[in-house]
């Protein structure tokens, strides 16, 4: 198996300078030129292998017909208007049937995707929904960057992309699309977005710039005694975020951490491993990764003494929360599951929202020749235990569905037809309070990035029900602390007395007609 690479070379060379007979229509010239026509039972199906082959035999095969083909090309084609993006499109294909996430980069997309790990990157600034498939026929927009180009656009969160440039998104992988998305600096990338309440599409001409990530958002919930920290894609300023955080929030006492991790796509891991030894014991292990043999081949642990102040930790998930974020999340909750069961001081951590994506996957991008790379599944992550989250996610221990504003159907039945006052020549109360209809409402486009951030976080249910959690837990340690001991019984404690997201066993009453 070493040697297959110049084996294949050497294939290669030797069948595309060969000089081969040219190809009749029928089929018993390609039999006769050593293609051997697979034997079909009587329904057409062609026979099953009894010994499957092997990889090496199977690329061996391939190769000889792929270089049968590339002369046939050369001898036949009326005219090759590209031959190199032709070889590149194979290269491409052949890549990315080996799993969603590996993928060939060709000299234009590898320099994009170092511009991308380098925290600055020539985009409009959108965060996307990476549960897309192939087939799907839209992008959808789950958040844009704050005063990125997309957001200065007007582009919004929900907003499905059905056109890049003129180019349908049916059949287009989500690498391809983002990959269209970006490019060079002041060039401008034409979206059509269908958008809810609106019948036509709707068209962005959007002028690409530097894209700097937004890492996290910030606020102190002074009400109820609670820090929210949201972490949107773990950089090298993420961890340094946190800890300033945890730092001034040490300034006082307060009840808990919210961390939300909800549509955080991943990261560097150096960050996730550094932002959890703010949390965790020095040494403390947090992931670790197994190539396909089973064998453990790299080990990650924590390297500073932990800062955080002894209190919950509640994070915030979704299906969005992916990789890199899933590790963190999965980590913190099985280290406080092992020692807090223990009677242990460290902080309980509780995982609230919906059941996670399930990448749990490493590639490595290996640069090859004519200024190209490959990126390439290699192994697999484990968190402590040596539990897996590939294709599996991590499921919460208070699960609650996102609830969405009503539609601008909905809004609109309300408006006209949901009260009283909608009615001609309705009663005034005659109370002098009535509310001038002429007063209208700031608009969306007005409101700054963090305006409406602070705007959707104050309608968010998710994070509602996690204070709402939060004040339980905090009324177990006032008044049943030994029911709130050890992080299970405080799991079962909140579910006990938190009755907002569990279905109601409801038993008729028969009541007596006479």
């Amino acid at each position: 198996m070493a040697s297959i690479t110049n084996n294949i070379l050497l294939l290669l060379l030797t069948l595309a300078t060969f000089n081969m007979p040219m190809y009749a229509k029928d089929t018993s010239s390609y039999a006769s030129s050593g293609l051997q026509a697979r034997q079909a039972t009587a329904d057409g199906a062609p026979e099953k292998e009894e010994n499957p082959k092997s990889y090496e035999e199977n690329i061996y095969d391939g190769l000889r017909t792929f270089a049968q083909i590339i002369h046939i090309v050369d001898q036949r084609h009326y005219k090759v208007h590209d031959a190199k993006e032709c070889l590149d499109k194979a290269m491409e294909a052949f890549v990315n049937c080996l799993d969603p996430h590996s993928a060939f980069l060709n000299p234009k997309h590898y320099k994009q995707m170092l511009e991308s790990t380098s925290g600055e990157f020539f985009g409009i600034g959108v965060i996307i929904d990476n549960t897309r498939l192939q087939k799907d026929k839209f992008l959808m927009i789950i958040d844009t960057i704050p005063d990125g180009p997309a957001d200065k656009a007007g582009l919004k969160p929900l907003d499905k992309i059905i056109e890049i440039s003129g180019e349908a998104l049916e059949n287009m992988t989500t690498d391809e699309a983002m990959r269209k998305i970006k490019g060079e600096r002041n060039t401008k990338v034409n979206l059509k977005i269908t958008r809810e309440g609106q019948i036509d599409p709707l068209s962005f001409d959007i002028t690409r710039d530097a894209i700097k990530e937004q890492n996290s958002l910030c606020f102190h919930l002074a009400e109820h005694d609670i820090y929210y920290i949201a972490l949107t894609m773990f950089s090298e300023t993420a961890m340094k975020h946190i800890e300033e955080l945890l730092k001034k929030s040490k300034e006082k006492k307060y009840k808990a951490l919210i961390i939300d991790l909800r549509n955080n796509s991943g990261g560097l891991l150096t960050s996730v491993v550094d932002i959890a030894g703010l949390f965790l014991d020095k040494g403390s292990l947090v992931v670790t990764t197994k190539n396909k043999e089973g064998k453990e081949t790299r080990r990650y642990s924590t390297t500073r003494a932990p800062i955080a102040a002894p209190v919950p930790i509640f994070i915030l998930i979704n299906n969005y929360t992916a990789s890199a974020a899933e590790i963190l999340a999965g980590c913190l909750k099985l280290h406080s599951q092992a020692i807090t069961n223990k009677g242990g001081k460290n902080p309980m951590v509780f995982l609230v929202g919906t059941k996670t994506f399930g990448k749990g996957s490493v590639q490595d991008v290996i640069p090859i020749g004519n200024n190209c790379a490959v990126k390439i599944t290699e192994s697999l992550y484990f968190l402590p235990g040596d539990v897996s989250i590939q294709a599996e996610g991590i499921t919460p221990d208070f699960e609650v569905e996102k609830s969405f504003p009503p539609t601008e159907q909905m809004l609109w039945i309300k408006k006209f037809y949901g009260s009283e006052s909608t009615l001609s020549n309705y009663i005034k109360n005659g109370n002098g309070k009535e509310k001038d209809k002429k007063e209208e409402k700031k608009d969306d486009k007005q409101l700054s990035w963090l305006e409406r951030a602070k705007k959707a976080l104050e309608n968010d249910n998710q994070l509602r029900e996690t204070i709402n959690l939060i004040n339980i837990h905090s009324f177990g340690q006032a008044a049943f602390p030994d029911k709130v001991a050890t992080r299970q019984k405080a799991v079962d404690f909140m579910n006990n007395v938190d009755v907002t997201n569990k279905p109601l066993k409801l038993q008729e009453v028969v009541l007596d007609k006479k």
